[in-house]
């Protein structure tokens, strides 16, 4: 049996339990301070946060792929 590195990967937003890019964040670092904030509630795509250290606020965004970005408001 061949070794395939591909099926070893648990971070894989397309992992088998077809999950998909559907990632559910419960936390976020924040851009400007990088403290990490955890939240109640999943992070929903076009959601405002704020960092509970420093104040800033920001826009939530999911891509395609599942990731996270966050835009400062």
């Amino acid at each position: 049996m061949a070794f395939d590195p591909h099926e070893m990967d648990d971070d894989d937003p397309g992992s088998k339990d077809g999950a998909g890019p559907q990632r559910k964040y419960t936390e976020f670092d924040c851009p400007e301070c990088n403290a990490n904030n955890p939240v109640d509630d999943p992070i929903a795509d076009g959601a405002e946060l704020r960092c509970n250290y420093c104040g800033e606020e920001f826009r939530a965004h999911l891509t395609d792929e599942g990731r996270l970005k966050l835009r400062l408001l």
